[in-house]
C-alpha cells in the first residue's frame, strides 16, 4: 500500500507519544510522521521523522507556518490537536488543499457550538436531547443565587469556564468539604471548594468569566470517540473510568455501550460534525448519561481504542485519502492503563 506523509500538531504534548504510535504502528502502510509544536522539543524526534517549531496555535502567523510545512513536506493529512486551532484551520481548509493537503477539521458553524461549554449545552438543550441541569452567571451574586437554585449548600454543584479545556476553570463546590482532610489526603487536583472560596478567588478578576454552575452527576463517567464524515457516525467506540487524574482517563476499561454511543452519534449529526470526535459523558443517580462536552478533534485518550482493536486516529488517515474502511470491532472488557514513560534528550 501507498506510503503517506501526516502533519500532527501539539507533537511535544505528554500524551503524544500513544496516538502517535497509532499512526506509526497501524499494520497497514509506512506513514511518515511530521510534528509539529510550540517549543523544539529533541524528544519529539524520538516519535516522529521530523519536526518543526510554530507559533501559537491562534498565532496569525500559525496558519501560513503549517503551510509552509506541508509544502515542504508534501503533507498528505493534517491531524490537528488543539481546540485553539480548530477554527483558523477550518476557514482555511481550501489554502491546505491547494497544496494537496486534507484537514480533519469541522465547518466552522458546528466548531463554534462544539467548543463552547454553554452554547453546546443550550443546543442539546434546545434539541430536546438529555443534558444537565445548568446556568450562565455572569457575577458572583449571579453564582450564589444559581447555585442555590441547584441545591447547594445541601448539595454539591460544579462550575465550569464556558471555554475551558484540561480542567481550567473547573470546581466542584462543597459546603460540606472538609478543608483539612482536602489538604492532607487530597491531592492538590482534587477541585474541591466552598463557594465562599471560589467567590473569593472571582473577585480578583478585572473581567469576571462566564461561567456554568451545573447540577453534579454521582454516576460513573465516560468518553466517547468517534470518526465522522460531516455528521454520519463511521465507527464509535466507548471506555468507561476506572481512575482520573487532572480530568484524565488513566485507567478505564473498553465497554459496549449503545445508549450511550447513540446519544453522541445524535449530537453528532445534529451539528454535522466531520473527522475524529471526542466526547465526555457522566450518568445521573437514575443511570442516564449526560454529555458534558465535546472535543472536536483527536483526544487524549484515543489510543485506549487501538490496543482494544479499533485505531481510529489512522481510520480517520484513510478516510481522509478516499480509503474504505475495514470492518473494526472491539474487545470489549479490555482495561487499559496509561503509564508514564522516561525520554532522554
Amino acid at each position: 500500500m501507498k506510503s503517506c506523509n501526516v502533519l500532527i500538531t501539539a507533537a511535544g504534548n505528554v500524551y503524544m507519544p500513544g496516538t502517535m504510535a497509532c499512526l506509526k504502528q497501524n499494520g497497514e502502510r509506512e506513514i511518515r510522521l511530521v510534528g509539529a509544536d510550540m517549543s523544539a522539543d529533541p524528544t519529539i524526534l524520538q516519535m516522529c521523522d521530523a519536526a518543526y517549531p510554530v507559533p501559537r496555535g491562534d498565532d496569525p502567523a500559525y496558519v501560513d507556518a503549517l503551510l509552509d510545512i506541508c509544502k515542504k513536506e508534501k503533507i498528505d493529512v493534517l491531524l490537528p490537536i488543539m481546540s485553539v486551532e480548530l477554527n483558523a484551520l477550518a476557514e482555511n481548509r481550501d489554502r491546505f488543499a491547494a497544496v494537496g493537503t486534507r484537514v480533519s477539521v469541522s465547518e466552522p458553524a458546528a466548531l463554534a457550538i462544539a467548543n463552547d461549554k454553554k452554547r453546546l449545552l443550550d443546543a442539546l438543550r434546545g434539541q430536546g436531547l438529555p443534558c444537565a441541569d445548568y446556568a450562565s452567571v455572569g457575577s458572583v451574586e449571579e453564582l450564589r443565587e444559581k447555585a442555590a437554585l441547584l441545591g447547594y449548600p445541601e448539595k454539591r454543584v460544579c462550575v465550569k469556564a464556558a471555554r475551558g479545556s484540561g480542567s481550567r476553570g473547573f470546581r466542584i463546590l462543597d459546603a460540606r468539604a472538609s478543608r483539612f482532610d482536602l489538604f492532607l489526603h487530597e491531592k492538590p487536583s482534587a477541585g474541591v471548594l466552598r463557594l465562599e472560596e471560589l467567590a473569593a478567588i472571582l473577585e480578583e478578576a478585572d473581567v469576571f468569566p462566564e461561567l456554568l454552575v451545573m447540577e453534579y452527576l454521582p454516576g460513573a463517567e465516560y468518553s466517547v470517540d468517534l470518526l465522522a464524515d460531516q455528521g454520519k457516525t463511521l465507527v464509535g467506540c466507548c471506555r468507561k473510568s476506572l481512575r482520573m487524574e487532572n480530568s484524565i482517563m488513566l485507567d478505564a476499561q473498553i465497554v459496549d455501550a449503545p445508549e450511550v454511543l447513540a446519544l453522541c452519534s445524535r449530537v453528532t449529526e445534529q451539528l454535522g460534525l466531520d473527522g475524529n470526535i471526542g466526547f465526555d459523558l457522566r450518568l445521573r443517580a437514575d443511570g442516564t448519561p449526560l454529555i458534558l462536552e465535546c472535543n472536536p478533534r483527536i483526544t487524549a485518550g484515543i489510543p485506549y481504542f487501538a490496543l482494544a482493536g479499533v485505531n481510529l486516529p489512522y481510520l480517520c488517515v484513510k478516510h481522509l485519502l478516499g480509503e474504505e474502511l475495514p470492518p473494526c470491532q472491539l474487545r470489549y472488557g479490555t482495561v487499559v492503563k496509561r503509564r508514564w514513560m522516561e525520554m532522554a534528550v
